[in-house]
């Protein structure tokens, strides 16, 4: 008899789920050598008994992960159970309190790293952003690329473009093969490509490094939005998510500060400075990638593709490190039925999309569109603004954005909580119109000559101190309010789709209105900005869901639900 075998069964354990991981499967009769499930219910029809006769469990059955064995530690939080997975039996049902156990966590050590770690792509978004902007003059004065306007638009179109097609094949993926496999390889692509940029020799090099640049940023959108969405407990999802979109202009911030260094032409010879600013974020690549060696993979993708005792794994690893060794009851915590899965198709994705979600989908894509737009063309356009029509020099102009990137980066950290307190709709409506208004009033007073470069970089730091809170609200809405199974293709949808409309094409248009040399020309592209804002706070405001401080299953209820 083994020692499991040999263990007392007390009379209450099919009644208290805290003695055990509650993973039950539900399902035809199986073979003799599949995992049997726990007998958590005594037969129909029969007295409660005072003792339960369990069976031994299955090499890979998770009821002994929770408690390791007395004097040894844990393993990791991502170490999988005993033996490789079995093939996933598409006709089980597993039932677990998995999302409930990661919504009622307290904030901890966990959480913050994972922001960190995970978070940090914004940041790396806003240098190669402000890098595209701030660098604009030293490529149109480079003795061998010699860029005009126009060649600068292209070439941020490019790099948009890349982040649209990259999105949409990364999202696909991520849904597919996890969250942390893709995160490690759009990284790997980012700082590949962004290192290569340094070595252009033409126009065309230069945009098809930035296109595949853009190809990493947007891989990483999908499968880090979805990952720190899984991971983040509810009642600070809104707080933790808008913060760390609007860490991208910390990365703005270093990008115009770096900016000032290497474009000054007593450091270093013009043709190498705008080289080396690109080399630096390849290496901050570098250092990300192994920053994220220990984040574990997304419990609840795991759970709803067979492998949920790696599910259990992971979560009482973390529970493990936020308690220790006083892990609250999970007697009353509720329970989701899950059908597993190995994917899932094209057809139930659009149906979801333009079906049976079809108002959120109008919702997100409007915010995204619109916020798309409002940011490419303004901001990667700024430094011609304040070169052409303002006189500034090249090596100047990163003091100009940094308070820019100050403003946009206090608006997510400022308003952030009023989004899980005030609430999503009246938040995210709040916003949008209050950006497009002030867009507009700014805008009509650059084409008066009213303002001097000064005072319109301090009135774009109060309109992009709400516009920062949301933008990344639109990435907080499309990222919570579709199902778990598409959450990362879904989010590559609605970023590629407005991206697509508000940001390949906007920063062109802005780069011909800048090639007018008309003031009024400039003020009709930012008057379309702002009538979009607008326009997105309406239908926000109409059709927008209150998902404030619920669990993702209760905001949009997952495909492979079996209740």
């Amino acid at each position: 008899m083994s020692p499991v075998d040999s263990l007392p069964i007390h009379a209450d354990e099919h009644r208290v789920r805290n003695d055990r991981p509650l993973l039950t499967n539900d399902g035809p009769q199986r073979s003799p050598d599949a995992p049997r499930p726990p007998v958590d219910e005594p037969p129909p029809g029969c007295n409660e008994p005072d003792t339960v006769e369990e069976p031994p469990p299955a090499v890979d059955d998770p009821g002994n992960i929770e408690e390791p064995p007395p004097g040894e530690a844990p393993g990791k939080i991502d170490d999988p159970p005993g033996k490789p997975e079995r093939r996933i039996d598409l006709s089980s049902i597993v039932e677990t309190d998995i999302p409930a156990r990661l919504d009622r966590l307290p904030w901890s050590r966990f959480h913050t790293l994972v922001v960190v770690a995970l978070g940090i792509t914004w940041i790396l978004d806003g240098l190669e952003v402000t890098l595209a902007g701030t660098l604009a003059g030293a490529l149109k004065e480079s003795p061998v690329l010699h860029f005009s306007n126009s060649d600068v638009g292209f070439a941020t179109s490019a790099y948009l473009a890349g982040a649209v097609l990259g999105a949409i094949f990364f999202g696909w993926l991520t849904d597919r093969l996890g969250r942390k496999k893709l995160f490690f390889i759009t990284l790997g692509v980012y700082l590949s490509a962004t290192g290569a940029t340094a070595f252009s020799w033409d126009v065309w090099s230069f945009a098809a490094f930035r296109f595949l640049t853009g190809a990493g940023i947007g891989g990483e959108y999908t499968a880090i939005n979805s990952t720190i969405q899984e991971l983040i407990p509810a009642r600070v999802r809104g707080w933790s998510d808008l913060l760390i979109n609007g860490s991208f202009w910390i990365g703005a911030a270093a990008g115009a500060a770096g900016s000032i260094i290497v474009l000054d032409p007593a450091v270093l010879h013009p043709e190498y400075g705008w080289r080396l600013a690109f080399l630096i974020g390849a290496g901050i690549g570098v250092v990300i990638f192994f920053m994220r060696i220990w984040i574990p993979e997304s419990p609840r993708w795991l759970m709803t593709h067979g492998r949920a005792a790696e599910a259990e794994a992971v979560v009482a690893g973390i529970e493990h490190q936020v308690y220790g060794e006083r892990v609250p009851s999970r007697k009353d915590l509720p329970t989701v039925r899950l059908r597993m899965r190995r994917s899932t198709p094209l057809g139930e994705v659009a149906n979801t999309l333009f079906k049976v979600y079809r108002t959120r989908s109008l919702v997100g894509l409007s915010l995204m569109a619109s916020q798309a737009f409002f940011y490419n063309a303004i901001f990667f356009t700024y430094a011609l603004i304040l070169i052409d029509f303002y006189g500034v020099s090249a090596e100047g102009v990163g003091w100009y954005v940094l308070p820019f990137a100050a403003g946009n980066f206090l608006g997510p950290l400022l308003l952030g909580r009023l989004f899980d307190t005030l609430g999503r709709r009246p938040m995210i409506t709040f916003t949008y119109a209050i950006s497009g208004i002030l867009l507009a009033g700014i805008g009509y007073l650059f084409k008066q000559e009213l303002i001097s470069a000064q005072t319109q970089t301090m009135a774009w730091t109060v309109v992009f101190f709400f516009a920062s809170a949301a933008a990344s609200s639109a990435y907080l809405t499309v990222s919570e309010t579709f199902p778990l199974e598409i959450r990362a293709l879904t989010i590559a949808f609605f970023y590629a789709v407005g991206t697509g409309i508000g940001g390949v094409a906007g920063p062109w248009m802005f780069g011909a209105l800048i090639d007018s040399g008309s003031r009024a020309s400039v003020y009709s592209g930012y008057l379309v900005g702002a009538a979009l804002m607008v326009a997105a706070a309406a239908i926000q405001w109409r059709y927008g869901i209150a998902a404030e401080r619920k669990s993702l299953e209760s905001v949009a209820r997952p495909l492979a639900s079996a209740d």
